[in-house]
Parts: structure tokens; C-alpha cells; sequence
């Protein structure tokens, strides 16, 4: 085992560390724990062990060597944890991603990682099939889960290895190579972020057992998948390393899914999105909270308006810890935690953080101001895969540049202002689309909007809001001006939007995140 500093900003961690074999030492002693349950099976802890270790030998047996790359094109099921952990058990370096990509981008990720493998759901062939055709490399495909193809090699025969004894791992040191995740940037090709085993130990360390609270009786649940930062955190290092048991999900999460599983698993601890919460909150089909067995929340990926924070700790009884992570930081550093919730802010940077909100001249901001959140910690990626440019931009000496704007009050609490290229400045004046969204959803015809900025006639940018309404309100000119004046009474004056448009949907990523960039072209 090894030896760490657990408290707040320590980084002292044993050079020699892997965290897949981390893993399995913490849970050896609970071999006939549920570690896993996915739609088809459960396994314990000691056939994850089992699993892992024949996935690992495997990899080894099939040529693929460490530091070698693997990518991972796989469905939320028992098998994407184990390709995940049996490839670092080897030292090899699994590459989760998004399982709602077109075969373009897949082909650019083969080829770009240089993978040597491409594991793939059952499901997915198709579109992988045509990738493979796309890309220069032609790395070995692999299927995982249920099929009829014979003649491909598969997750499950791998598994039929013998497995790796436990003191066969991967001699790898804590800040070498472990995974990547490809950033979900909006403009531009993805960004492959490098992530080392140490990564992974400081988010559980730092905010998974200390500010999420997330222990061994617990049964965890995310509807963010595996394949992103916050879904990895969720469903795979802040469990395991507890001894929790995870709750997977194949499916995408639409409320009716994700009630499915809060009612039938009795989960204790749910990870959504703020878009994910509003639409549960507004189903038809939204369980008492007697059927439920919820202990805690988290939410990331955008701002959590205050009014669905509150809407939801009412209704269920228990907070939702919003917060602020990245791609980048791997996981959340600045949140807020039981028994100080302040909704409509992010809160309090993570112990083991530090925070720092810059102007354009990189100074300091004061109190109450507007600023580029800039922060540093123990989880920060090592670099962009191959993109020397876009890392020297990012990664600054020990101080990470987020994107994000935000202001701190006096009493350190952060307020999230939008994304860097997402502020506005109105009239000359710097408004925050997100505080004209959080206005906008605080009346009770709206059930979600995003804001934009829109050039008008004189080349001037005006605000423009795009408004889904609730159930049973219609949209009509009187509404329109209703939203405008009810927003000019919560905001200063030129804050409020200029033009609003009724749609029924809102376009979004795969994480749930507002398409704010599809906005604007649509407003341009």
C-alpha cells in the first residue's frame, strides 16, 4: 500500500502507485460485496477483481503493450469499468468516449490516440465499422456485450483468461500516464486530455469521501456516463474507493429512466445535470419521495438555478451539492457540501484547491467582480495530447485557466457568470447570460431558456433568450412582454432580453449542456 498526506493541498503520494491495483487492494476484503449492478447483471467485488485481472492479461496476451493506447467505445456496463481498470492494472492507457459521436470524430480519435485496440458495445459496431474504414491506423476491434459475431474477438473471451496474480501489475508511478478524456470543446477538433493514476486518488481524496460524502453502505448512482470526467468520479473512483456499490445504466437518462432506478435500486447518492433535475422535476411520472431513499446530490456541468435546488430539497428531501469541474481538473473543486448549501452559487473552493478570479491584465479581481477563474490543485491533467498550443493556453505553470467567468462575494462564495467566450457586453456593461437565464426560470411559465448575444442593425449586441414553457402555457406576444418585465424587475436595466423566442427544445450535448454556440449562429 501506499503512503499519502490526506490533508487539504497535500501532494504527497508514494512514487509507486497504480490505481487500478489501488482499487483492488482497498476492496479485498470484500469479495462478496455487490460492487456493480447494469441492466443485465450483478457482479462483487470479488469478480470485478477477478474480471479485471483476466481483462489486463488479455490486453498483455493480445500484444498490446504499456503505455499504449486503447479506445473505448462502450456503453455504460459492467464491462466499462473492467476494460477501464484491467487496462490500467497492464499499464496500458484506456481512452474512454462518447458513445453519441458520429464516425467521423471516432475515426480522428483513432488516429489520433494511435490506438492499437478499439473495444466497442455491441450496439455501436456500425458507426465503429465505419470509422475503422475512415482512419489511417487500424487498430483491432473487439466487442463487448451481447452479439452474434463469431468471428470477432471479444470482451468475454478475454475475461476467460487466466488472470494476472495480484502482484502483477503495472510498476507505474503516480504521475505517469493512466487515461485520457477528450474534451467536449465547442469549436474545433476535441482535445485529448492526459490524466495520471494520482488524478484519480486526489478527486476521491479531495472531494468524493470529504465534500460528496459517499461511503461504504451507499448505493450510487450517475446519470452522467463513464465516458465523462464527472460520470468517471460518480460511477467508478469515489465508490470504489468506499466500497460502495454502483448502479449502471445502457440507456440514455431520460426522467422516467432515471426514476426507474432511483425507485427499483433505492439509490442513496444521484449525480445528474441541471437540465436532467428540471425535467424530472417537471415529469408527470415524479415518484413520492417515500419511493425513493436519496441521502445526497450532486449536479455539475452548468450553474443550478436557485429555484430547482429549492423545488428539489422540498420535494425529496435532501440537497443537491452543485458544483464546479472540468475535463481538465478531472473532477469537481469548488462545490457546495451538506449543511451550507447556497443555492444559485457554485460555493466554496474544494480543500485541496485554490482558487484565483482574474482580469485581462491577470490581476486579481475585487469582491463582487466578474473574473477568469483560474485554479490549481493536485488532479489537474498532465497536457493536450499533441496540441503544444492549445496546453501552453490551458495549462500555466501550476495554475489551470477553467474558461469560466465568475464572481466571489464577500464571504467567498462563487457565482458562476458564464463561459469566457460566452459573457456579453451590453450597453458597455459586461452581463452574465446565466444570471438572465437564472432570472428568466424564476418565473413559473418557464421550464428552461438560454440567453445569447444577437448583433442588431447598428452592430450592437442586444440580449436574445430562448424560452421552453412549462406544460400548458402557450406562447404568445403577451407572455413574451410578461418575461421581459418580470426579468426587468430582478435585473438592471439593459440586462434584460431584448428579443425572446419560444421554442419547444433547447439544442444540447450528450451531457445535457446547452449548445449556447447553436444559439448563435441561429441568432447571427
Amino acid at each position: 500500500m501506499m503512503d499519502y498526506d490526506s490533508s487539504p493541498g497535500s501532494q504527497q503520494l508514494a512514487q509507486q502507485f497504480n490505481f487500478a491495483q489501488h482499487i483492488l487492494a482497498l476492496n479485498a476484503g470484500r469479495a462478496d460485496k455487490l460492487a456493480y449492478i447494469d441492466d443485465r447483471e450483478s457482479i462483487t467485488y470479488g469478480e470485478l477483481d477477478r474480471r479485471v485481472r483476466s481483462f489486463a492479461a488479455g490486453l498483455l496476451a493480445r500484444g498490446i503493450q504499456p503505455e499504449q493506447r486503447v479506445l473505448l467505445v462502450m456503453q455504460d456496463t459492467v464491462d466499462l469499468p473492467v476494460a477501464l481498470l484491467g487496462a490500467m492494472f497492464a499499464g496500458v492507457i484506456p481512452v474512454p468516449v462518447n458513445t453519441l459521436l458520429p464516425a467521423t470524430d471516432y475515426a480522428y480519435m483513432i488516429d489520433h490516440s494511435r490506438a492499437r485496440a478499439v473495444i466497442a458495445s455491441a450496439c455501436l459496431l456500425p458507426c465503429v465499422r465505419e470509422a475503422l474504414q475512415a482512419a489511417r491506423g487500424k487498430p483491432e476491434l473487439i466487442v463487448a456485450g451481447e452479439h452474434d459475431e463469431a468471428e470477432l474477438p471479444s470482451v468475454r473471451a478475454m475475461l476467460d483468461s487466466a488472470p494476472l496474480s495480484p502482484d502483477a501489475y503495472a510498476d507505474t508511478c503516480g504521475d505517469d500516464f493512466a487515461f485520457w478524456l477528450y474534451s467536449s470543446g465547442s469549436t474545433g477538433r476535441p482535445k485529448g486530455a492526459v490524466h495520471s493514476h494520482a488524478n484519480l486518488f486526489w478527486t476521491a481524496e479531495l472531494y468524493g469521501k470529504p465534500v460528496l460524502g459517499v461511503r461504504e453502505d451507499d448505493v450510487v448512482f450517475s446519470a452522467a456516463k463513464l465516458f465523462f470526467a464527472y460520470g468517471l468520479g460518480n460511477a467508478l473512483t469515489f465508490p470504489l474507493s468506499v466500497g460502495a456499490t454502483v448502479v449502471l445504466m445502457a440507456e440514455r437518462p431520460t426522467p422516467q429512466a432515471v426514476f426507474k432506478r432511483l425507485t427499483g435500486q433505492r439509490a442513496t447518492v444521484f449525480a445528474g445535470v441541471p437540465t436532467l433535475y428540471v425535467a424530472m422535476l417537471a415529469s408527470p411520472d415524479l415518484p413520492p419521495r417515500e419511493q425513493t431513499a436519496l441521502r445526497v446530490c450532486a449536479s455539475a456541468g452548468e450553474a443550478l438555478p436557485r429555484e430547482v435546488g429549492e423545488a428539489f430539497r422540498n420535494h425529496f428531501g435532501c440537497d443537491i451539492l452543485d458544483g464546479l469541474g472540468s475535463t481538465e481538473m478531472l473532477h469537481i473543486f469548488v462545490s457546495n457540501r451538506a449543511g451550507d448549501v447556497h443555492y444559485g452559487s457554485s460555493g466554496l473552493p474544494v480543500p485541496g484547491y485554490d482558487i484565483e478570479l482574474r482580469d485581462e491584465d491577470n490581476h486579481q479581481v475585487a469582491a463582487g467582480e466578474i473574473g477568469d477563474l483560474y485554479v490549481r490543485g493536485p488532479s489537474a491533467a498532465l497536457l493536450y495530447w499533441s496540441n503544444r498550443e492549445k496546453s501552453r493556453g490551458t495549462f500555466q505553470g501550476e495554475w489551470l485557466k477553467s474558461g469560466d467567468k465568475y464572481s466571489r462575494d464577500e464571504q467567498g462564495y462563487l457565482t458562476y457568470a458564464g463561459r469566457s467566450d460566452d459573457m456579453l457586453k451590453v450597453s458597455g456593461q459586461y452581463v452574465s447570460p446565466i444570471e438572465v437565464e437564472a432570472a428568466l426560470t424564476a418565473h413559473p411559465a418557464v421550464l428552461e431558456c438560454a440567453v445569447v448575444g444577437k448583433i442588431d442593425g447598428d452592430g450592437l449586441t442586444k440580449t436574445a433568450a430562448y424560452v421552453v414553457l412549462g406544460q400548458g402555457r402557450q406562447p404568445e406576444d403577451s407572455l413574451a412582454d410578461e418575461l421581459k418585465a418580470f426579468v426587468k424587475g430582478r435585473l438592471a436595466p439593459h440586462k434584460y432580453p431584448r428579443e425572446l423566442v419560444f421554442v419547444p427544445d433547447l439544442p444540447k450535448t450528450a451531457t445535457g449542456k446547452i449548445q449556447r454556440y447553436r444559439l448563435r449562429n441561429a441568432a447571427a
